[in-house]
């Protein structure tokens, strides 16, 4: 199910999937907002920022495949690009985020398959700064492209998230900030919507009434709340009436949704917390990934366990950006692993950018040694 691959040279024999990119713990510096996409020659585009308090400036290194992911080659460095998301539109290769950690919000684009990309100058989206996002969806519907993002509150820190979407109509000239709407910021209201203090990395939608909506991961102490608001087809305006909470298994840790026209269902991954690890921090217990899946987003079952390793101090698989590769789904993840010589320095602190694939991802189940680990949910319908 899951192949085995060494990259650049380096033996990492134990590390589940492709070795894409590698940091040692001693650079303290580490990978972190994986991305993935499948550009129209069929080649496969990786990335991955760089964050820590090491010499290595903050910047986002860009690899491609061409062989359906067995082997990867770095194809370009980008410096002034983070937490971004790769997307392909019009035939063109885009990484949509900000300059900088809280920086300004900002594009890039390459016209030969990520090797050059145009000046992060040409791409600033506007005069502001203390932008937050991940490597959410860049999702087109109703000829739109659309993203979920954040900016800072005045004078605030992590967690005080305004959540807004960003977009652009299809045909536009992406590069330019004339391009782009931006929905008024949303703040979180602490005092009243309890047990959560913050949302971001939102997820913009297409529900099946064709709706436009954004679901956020909401940092709580249960594991499995997100929120969800109303946002208009010409993406003005956000409806802060129609906030409303659903239960997400995973959801105060970042996920991707994608669409499946086939199955008539949404699916996603999230770092959800099995029953034995219960009684932890839950947003820092990372040591598993389950694939969920539902037809109307608010109503979620666990389809199986994909990723696992039973350490949740030095281990994880996170910030999972995935395609869907005919019958099969594709995967890139921030993960943490002993190296062969160290342990990452934590669960969060990831040492690998690797890439798995799930074959037949209709049929997939829990290998049967991790059946074990779904005994005891009872807030979610889990197939086995």
């Amino acid at each position: 199910m899951f192949s085995f691959h060494t990259s650049f040279g380096q033996d990492f024999p134990n590390v589940p999937g492709v070795v894409i990119d590698h940091l040692a713990k001693s650079t303290n510096n580490f990978l972190g907002s994986p991305s993935l996409v499948i550009l129209p020659s069929g080649k496969y585009i990786a990335s991955h920022d760089i964050f820590g308090k090491g010499p290595t400036p903050l910047h986002t290194h860009v690899f491609e495949s061409g062989d359906r992911g067995k082997s990867w080659q770095k194809v370009a460095e980008l410096d002034s690009m983070y937490w971004a998301t790769l997307f392909v539109n019009k035939g063109a290769l885009y990484l949509l985020g900000t300059t900088k950690d809280f920086g300004r919000k900002a594009i890039r684009r390459s016209t030969d398959g990520g090797h050059t990309w145009s000046s992060v100058e040409e791409g600033i989206l506007g005069t502001g700064r203390g932008y937050h996002c991940a490597s959410v969806p860049v999702q087109v519907f109703k000829g739109r492209v659309w993203k979920g993002m954040e900016i800072i509150g005045p004078g605030k820190g992590w967690g005080h998230f305004h959540s807004f979407v960003a977009s652009a109509p299809v045909e536009s000239n992406l590069l330019d900030p004339k391009s782009w709407s931006f929905t008024h910021p949303i703040k979180y209201d602490r005092t009243n919507w309890k047990p959560g203090d913050a949302w971001l990395e939102g997820n913009v939608v297409m529900t099946p009434k064709g709706e436009i909506w954004n679901i956020l991961r909401v940092n709580n102490p249960e594991d499995d709340q997100a929120a969800m608001y109303r946002v208009s087809d010409d993406g003005q305006t956000a409806d802060s009436s129609t906030i409303k909470f659903i239960k997400l298994p995973g959801a105060c840790k970042k996920f991707t949704i994608r669409y499946d026209a086939k199955t008539k269902l949404y699916y996603t991954f999230t770092n959800y917390v099995l029953p034995k690890y219960r009684g932890r921090n839950l947003e820092r217990v990372r040591n598993a990934q389950v694939m969920l899946s539902s037809p109307n987003l608010e109503t979620w079952t666990i389809r199986g366990i994909i990723l696992y390793h039973p350490d949740v101090d030095h281990y994880g698989f996170q910030y999972l950006d995935w395609q869907f590769d005919g019958k099969d789904i594709i995967i890139a993840s921030r993960t943490a692993y002993n190296d062969g010589q160290t342990d990452a320095k934590s669960q969060h602190d990831s040492n690998f950018l690797t890439f798995h694939r799930i074959t037949d991802f209709r049929t997939y189940r829990t290998p049967t040694e991790w059946l074990p680990l779904l005994e005891g949910i009872t807030d979610f319908a889990v197939l086995k």
